[in-house]
This record gives C-alpha cells, sequence and structure tokens, in this order.
C-alpha cells in the first residue's frame, strides 16, 4: 500500500498537500489541469523532489530520505529517456544495472522483456531506427526489468496519435495485471483514465484528492472535475 500522510509540497508559489492511500495492485489515473502539481506528486513519491513535511510510505516502510534509485518504485516519464546511443537491449538494461554490467541471466531478462512488450529480436536496433510507438515500448521494457511493486507514468504516451496510445495503454494495463504492480498514471485525457484506470486522483486548486472510483467518478464528476472537464 502507497500512503502520503499529510503530506505537504512548496516550491515558491506552488502549493500542494495530499493525504490519503492507494491499495496494492490498484490502477490509478491522476488528472487535473496543467500546472495542478500531478508531475510534482509522481516525482515526490518517486524521490526526485523532497516534500516540505510529511510522509511517504510504501508497506509501512517509511521513504522518505531514501534516494529514487533504492525504492521499490520504477518511473516512466514523458520523452521515455532512452539514450540515442545505446542499442534497444542496452537501454533496457540500464535498468538492471546504470553501468550496464550485466550477467548472462541479467541479458536474458532483458530479452525476455522485449519479448513481452513486442520487440523480440530488435534489441541491437538505435532508438531511431524505431517507430514512436516502437520506442514506448523499448521504455516500458526497462520498467518491466526493474520489477518494482509501484509503477509510475508521467504522460509516456502523450505524443502518440490515438491508435496507438490505446495500444500502449492495453498494454500496460496487461502488464500491470501480470505482475500485480500499483499503478499511478498522469493523464490529461479523461478517455485513458476511463480505459485503463479503477480509481482516479484528482488533482485540483493545491490538493490532491483520495482515490474515488473511476467509473462512478466520470459518470457523475463533481464540481472540480466538471470544471476541468469543461
Amino acid at each position: 500500500m502507497l500512503e502520503l500522510k499529510r503530506l505537504e509540497i512548496r516550491q515558491q508559489s506552488f502549493r500542494l498537500s495530499a493525504d490519503f492511500a492507494v491499495s496494492a495492485g490498484r490502477r490509478v489515473a491522476v488528472i487535473g489541469p496543467s500546472g495542478a502539481g500531478k508531475s510534482t506528486l509522481l516525482s515526490v513519491i518517486a524521490g526526485f523532489f523532497a516534500q516540505t513535511s510529511g510522509e511517504v510510505l510504501w508497506d509501512g516502510q517509511l521513504l522518505d530520505g531514501v534516494g529514487p534509485g533504492k525504492r521499490p518504485i520504477a518511473m516512466l516519464f514523458q520523452d521515455g529517456n532512452l539514450f540515442p546511443h545505446l542499442d534497444i537491449a542496452r537501454n533496457v538494461g540500464l535498468g538492471i544495472s546504470p553501468a550496464l554490467r550485466l550477467s548472462a541471466q541479467d541479458r536474458a531478462r532483458v530479452e525476455d522483456a522485449l519479448a513481452r512488450v513486442g520487440l523480440g529480436g530488435m534489441g541491437a536496433r538505435l532508438p531511431s531506427a524505431l517507430s514512436g510507438g516502437q520506442q514506448s515500448r523499448a521504455a516500458l521494457a526497462r520498467i518491466l526489468v526493474q520489477n518494482r511493486p509501484l509503477l509510475l507514468l508521467d504522460e509516456p504516451f502523450a505524443a502518440l496519435g490515438p491508435a496507438l496510445r490505446v495500444e500502449m495503454l492495453d498494454l500496460v494495463s496487461a502488464l500491470v495485471r501480470e505482475t500485480g504492480a500499483t499503478l499511478l498514471m498522469v493523464s490529461h485525457d479523461p478517455e485513458d483514465a476511463r480505459r485503463i484506470a479503477e480509481e482516479i486522483i484528482l488533482v485540483d486548486d493545491g490538493v490532491a484528492h483520495p482515490p474515488e472510483d473511476a467509473a462512478a467518478m466520470l459518470a457523475n464528476p463533481p464540481e472540480a472535475l466538471r470544471r476541468y472537464l469543461g
């Protein structure tokens, strides 16, 4: 379980508070207006930024002061962060060893992850030789080899066309179900939330609200969500 206890985030004039829990294995969309703090919230959970006060816990373990690489978290950013000079297999291998010191077993894990995202046999290709959708799959494979129980997605498929985005959302949903990971995914599109999420965290007016049932929330949006949806 992910717990945010009396969390306060302050950066100059920006303020965001959160006080809720997310049950293990849930698929949660994080939505709200631009600039509301969705990406900042995920970055604090991942350890890239420190909160001003409050606590972040996973399964009762306090994560405050724990570096990003040592948290039980894998995070996928908007651009996928593929290194253009490394082939896809080595890009994925960075999820296991940043120094790319990979054993035969590690390399087998990389090949298995590539196969699971539909890129089997493509490990020797550079990112520039892949389509946008294939690059997103490669970035997702790097997340898979990390084998972390909490997966944070910060709009990684925003640059894809509608058909490819749906394809990637379905792939993420299938992989999360397979691994049992907990998913928090930032999205600006309520249809993305409708497709993949069981719950929604609405971030608006300085508050990250506790997760609510996605279907019920989208069917009968609260006032803050109605303002966002227009």
